[in-house]
């Protein structure tokens, strides 16, 4: 019998435990653990609603070693889903090793104190799931996760060589909030105020940071949506791909910002409340960035009035059969429908089904291995197959535009 846990009950852990509920044929058990269990609870009569099936659910510090190895031995899950929180990753490693169950994330690990989207701390597992016979796969939502996967299909079915990849998000919705995270607050803000990087050449070049009014931006006209500022930034994916696309000699990501967010974060940043240490006010020790999350609208509640579309893709140069050509490969998905299927925003969706989606090519064994694997290693073919069947289809077209040097 196919069990699969999932941990995290928010927006993604909504979307990826209906997904996998629809396909009972593969999952059969399902377990949603959460440290909010009347998040699972919401989420299991959605499930009960909308597929007629009852799901397990169970409350759990995602950071609490022990208590998650006992929950797998019991339970005896074939693969976890985690969708916590990235600084729970290494906890949730640990747990799935002495149980023995295969492991997949969507986003890398990063310190609480120390934020750095570094993937040295997850590969450094590499022996460990390699003796212990299990797969651990890093980074399965839509950027990290879809992305890499367009890349190994590039590199499989259209490319000789590949010397340069930009891949560009946008998020073109109006969720109607002046100010509002599409996913975690902690993790975006950690993205948006840190310095920015890309590969060029052999080496990571520094730029300055999205909230400074000197980064690096150009408009961009995305399909269906139209121009949209889309501004560089440092993605974890960057890392993997550098080691495992042949030829690639440039590498950068981009994703879009409006104005009044900027405006919005710059002033929050300016008064110290993004700030990640401890500081002290009225007697009581508080992080000003937690406190900020707990005073925002929780990103599984933007669904309910969010309209208009994500544009999520990569663009590629380089050579097929000695001539040089460009290739842009995308999805795009739609707010409202996504609300409409599982009563979450595309952001959430687009990270979620590619999650539901990587665990099921490990249930029916056909991503298979030992050790810890980023998605551009593993078959592109079969995994895109399937977001394209539950609500992520996606083009491939000629590039003719134009991008910064």
């Amino acid at each position: 019998m196919s069990k699969v846990v999932i941990i995290g009950a928010g927006g993604v852990g909504n979307v990826v435990t209906q997904k996998c509920a629809s396909h009972p044929e593969v999952f059969e058990e399902i377990l949603l653990a959460s440290r909010t269990l009347t998040k699972c609870e919401k989420i299991a009569k959605q499930v009960k609603e909308n597929y007629n099936k009852d799901i397990h659910i169970q409350q759990i510090d995602a950071e609490n070693v022990p208590a998650l190895v006992s929950l797998l031995k019991d339970f005896k899950p074939t693969i976890v889903i985690n969708v916590a929180l990235p600084y729970q990753d290494l906890c949730i490693m640990d747990a799935c090793l002495e149980a023995g169950v295969h492991y997949l994330d969507t986003a890398n690990y990063e310190p609480k104190d120390n934020p750095k989207f570094e993937y040295k701390y997850q590969w450094a597992y590499q022996e460990k799931y390699a003796q212990a016979g299990l797969m651990a796969i890093l980074g399965c939502g839509f950027d990290p996760g879809v992305t890499n996967a367009f890349c190994a299909y590039a590199q499989k079915h259209l490319f000789d060589e590949i010397t340069q990849i930009d891949i560009l998000d946008c998020n073109a919705g109006d969720h109607g909030h002046p100010f509002a995270t599409n996913f975690n607050p902690e993790i975006n803000i950690r993205e948006i105020t840190q310095t920015v990087r890309h590969w060029q050449n052999g080496k990571w070049v520094e730029t300055p940071p999205v909230i400074e009014e000197n980064c690096i931006h150009f408009t961009f006209n995305y399909p269906e949506v139209g121009p949209r500022e889309s501004y560089l930034l440092y993605h974890e994916e960057m890392e993997s791909l550098v080691k495992h696309i042949k030829g690639l000699k440039k590498i950068r990501f981009w994703m879009t910002f409006s104005d009044t967010y900027l405006t919005h974060l710059r002033v929050l940043k300016n008064v110290g409340l993004t700030r990640i240490d401890e500081v002290e006010f009225e007697g009581c020790k508080i992080v000003p960035l937690k406190f900020l999350k707990a005073l925002l609208p929780d990103p599984a509640s933007l669904g309910t009035n969010y309209k208009g579309k994500t544009v999520i893709g990569c663009i590629f140069q380089g050579f097929k059969d000695g001539q040089k050509i460009k290739k842009y490969i995308y999805n795009i998905c739609d707010h409202a429908k996504a609300y409409q299927e599982v009563k979450a925003q595309a952001v959430s969706y687009t990270t979620g089904v590619p999650a539901m989606a990587g665990a099921m090519m490990v249930l029916k064994e056909i991503w298979k291995g030992k050790g810890v694997f980023n998605i551009e290693e593993l078959d592109p073919d079969p995994f895109l197959k399937t977001i394209a069947e539950n609500g992520l289809p996606w083009e491939v077209q000629d590039f003719s535009g134009s991008l910064p040097e």
